[in-house]
């Protein structure tokens, strides 16, 4: 009788559970290749919406590390060079510096130069993200925190025809995503096998490179990219080796008025930092930075 009893019991729990609304189920998850059209879909309109930050930028690249102010304009992002090797610039470098920045304060011509600069930049960015949904295969990895990560491969169907296509296209890797808000946390990849240009003759990048990008919210609907690490070794014509080794680590975000134009985003260069201590700390501790959890190749930089 009490297996009988059971057996009822069962029937009628799944009964109650195929009749529940869908709310009450688990909601089917998106396909990847879905998913991920959604998230490049956001990060191209990012702009159309997104706030200005004023923030630091901490590099080591070449035995060197270098601490930055930038502050995000209409025109494109200007910085100011604030220490190099964890020293603060001696006086003559500080008035160096905020000479170079009143010289393009001062120049129609060097402000066009550089819109024209941050322009194509957005514009290479954008063609590298566009690529992503169907220029690889992806395959699920776990899901962990409303953080879901995706292994990916080159899609062997895809026609890669330009120079940052064929690059992009040779790597496999991860990728994370932030599944509430649809935005790209995490972007890794590694180079598969040596991209030739030319048949080899105009230059190659080795298989074995790989690059990093991580990001995180600043606020309910600006995301920054907060790290980026390129490995990339080569040659180019002529037999001239090229390397890009370069760490970076982005933090500080502090809202700025949106829309400044580039002589007022120099001009708040000018005004003393809002967190000088934690920029000091992040030149000399970079792994203390915080992390969330910079597509940047010989033919891409990131500058969101």
């Amino acid at each position: 009788m009490r297996v009988v009893s059971l057996v009822f019991a069962l029937l009628a729990a799944a009964t109650a559970f195929a009749q529940a609304p869908p709310s009450a189920q688990s909601q089917p998850q998106t396909p990847p290749q879905t998913l991920v059209r959604e998230v490049v879909y956001n990060e191209l309109h990012d702009h159309q919406r997104h706030g200005y930050w004023r923030y630091w930028i901490a590099q080591q690249a070449e035995h060197q590390s270098r601490l930055s102010q930038q502050v995000e304009t209409a025109d494109g992002p200007v910085a100011r060079l604030v220490s190099t090797g964890g020293r603060p610039l001696s006086g003559d470098a500080a008035e160096l510096e905020g000479q170079k920045l009143r010289r393009v304060a001062g120049s129609p011509a060097e402000q066009a130069r550089r819109r024209q600069e941050y322009a194509d930049d957005e514009r290479r960015v954008g063609r590298i993200l566009t690529l992503l949904p169907d220029a690889f295969l992806f395959e699920n990895a776990g899901e962990e925190n409303g953080v879901r990560r995706m292994r990916f491969r080159p899609n062997p169907a895809y026609p890669a025809h330009s120079i940052e296509a064929r690059i992009f296209h040779a790597m496999s890797g991860e990728i994370a995503i932030d599944t509430r808000m649809k935005r790209l946390a995490r972007l890794e990849g590694h180079l598969e096998e040596n991209v030739d240009f030319g048949y080899g003759l105009l230059g190659r990048l080795y298989k074995g490179g790989w690059f990093l990008m991580e990001r995180s919210a600043v606020s309910d609907t600006d995301w920054k990219t907060v790290r980026l690490e390129i490995h990339m070794n080569g040659r180019a014509l002529l037999f001239k080796t090229i390397a890009r080794e370069t760490s970076e680590r982005r933090g500080g975000f502090e809202s700025v008025p949106a829309g400044l134009s580039m002589v007022q985003g120099i001009a708040l260069l000018g005004a003393p930092p809002a967190q000088a201590a934690a920029q000091a700390a992040a030149q000399t501790h970079p792994a203390s930075l915080p992390v969330s959890s910079s597509i940047q190749s010989a033919a891409f930089s990131v500058r969101r």
